[in-house]
């Protein structure tokens, strides 16, 4: 151990209110840093986890100028033949008046292939009542949100009847009920796609196919194949831009805010050093006219501006880690109004790349505010702080 950091060792450990005082704002504002980088990585976790697993990665819709997709088998077979395609469901969508008793709702309806339509958004983990599989099995069946069920007042086994301008009204029979905990709770119905072709008077076409991809970040890069083969696709970044910048936005301004707190608590440090070397005047004297070079004197005071950033930065990361760990353990009360989701905890996330990467960031912050202080350390002149003792 060289001489420089037992010395800075010392001057901690003898300044011990103050060694506190410093320690204690880094370690209050890592804490903070933590704790809130802890809960932003968990929500946009989550937001990945129940929304984007749930939605097809690339919408692919019909050519310009067209309203249907046309011999969509072949197109079917040339687009799962792209390398990273995971799964390819085709549908036939559009709105409908739903009506039950005397409660009539508007809806869309989505004629799918169920088989296929579970491998894009696993929607037999979202079924509460009833099989989703079921409209494979049976003709003129339906399955609907649970707000959507709530509102026309039906149950399973009941049946409403489906009508629409231009249409060919069915009585279809409701087979389950699903709760996504989103929107499409009031606004989406599910039926064979032989019904809903049936019902829109469209034999043999679709106007979407939607496509599930083994990694979800390639979502532009393969909506790019699909449109070389002349039908427009676009990626789930693209749909949910607005969303993603909103995270984005959100997330770089909390760290920019609490990045700021670190600075400042930093600068705390420099104020303790600075009156460090007021004080220590005498003794950088007598260190410098027993031969310590100039660099020996700066390197003092260096250390012990990273000793403290870290024993702040450890102990604020440690203090930091249990408390968002507490705060994920906080069960969200069900609310009437669904504002939450399917969320029942408050989503924490702690990874140990970023507890490194924090924890080096306020060690390497401290040492480069303590160089001014050590620079003013260094300019002391011998003569004159051994005479003023």
């Amino acid at each position: 151990m060289s001489y420089e950091l037992l010395i800075a060792l010392r001057q901690i450990r003898a300044r011990k209110f103050q060694t506190l005082l410093s320690v204690g704002a880094i370690a209050l504002a890592v804490m903070i840093l933590t704790i809130s980088h802890s809960i932003m990585v968990g929500v946009t976790e989550e937001f990945y986890n129940t929304s984007v697993d749930k939605i097809p990665h690339v919408s692919v819709s019909p050519e310009e100028g067209e309203d249907y997709i046309y011999l969509y088998d072949t197109l079917i077979e040339r687009i799962s033949s792209i390398e990273g395609i995971a799964a390819v469901s085709p549908f036939l969508t559009g709105q409908a008046s739903l009506k039950f008793k005397d409660n009539s709702l508007n809806s869309e309806i989505r004629g799918i292939i169920p088989s296929q339509e579970n491998e894009i958004g696993s929607i037999e983990e979202d079924m509460v009542e009833g099989s989703f599989q079921e409209l494979e099995f049976s003709r003129n069946t339906v399955v609907i949100g649970s707000k959507l069920a709530e509102k026309l007042e039906v149950n399973l086994g009941d049946f409403i009847n489906v009508s629409f301008p231009n249409a060919n009204p069915l009585s279809l029979r409701v087979v389950g009920i699903f709760h996504t905990g989103s929107s499409l709770d009031e606004s989406l119905t599910y039926t064979s796609l032989h019904t809903a072709q049936q019902f829109y008077d469209a034999s043999n076409v679709v106007n979407g196919i939607s496509v599930r991809l083994s990694d979800f970040n390639r979502d532009r890069e393969i909506a790019n194949e699909i449109k070389k083969l002349g039908y427009n696709a676009e990626g789930w970044t693209e749909t949910y831009s607005a969303i993603l910048r909103t995270l984005a936005l959100e997330s770089t301004t909390d760290n920019i805010i609490y990045g700021l707190v670190v600075v400042i608590a930093s600068f705390g440090v420099v104020s303790t050093l600075n009156l460090s070397v007021i004080s220590a005047t005498s003794q950088i004297g007598m260190l410098r006219a027993m031969g310590a070079p100039v660099s020996s004197i700066q390197k003092i005071f260096i250390f012990q501006s990273g000793i403290l950033g870290l024993l702040g930065a450890l102990i604020g990361t440690f203090a930091g880690i249990l408390i968002a760990l507490t705060i994920g353990q906080y069960e969200i009360q069900p609310d009437s109004s669904d504002v939450y989701g399917s969320i029942s905890f408050i989503p924490v996330a702690v990874h140990l790349m970023d507890t490194l990467f924090i924890i080096f960031a306020v060690f390497l912050l401290n040492l480069i505010t303590g160089v001014y202080p050590a620079r003013h350390a260094a300019k002391v002149d011998p003569i004159k702080a051994i005479t003023s003792k």
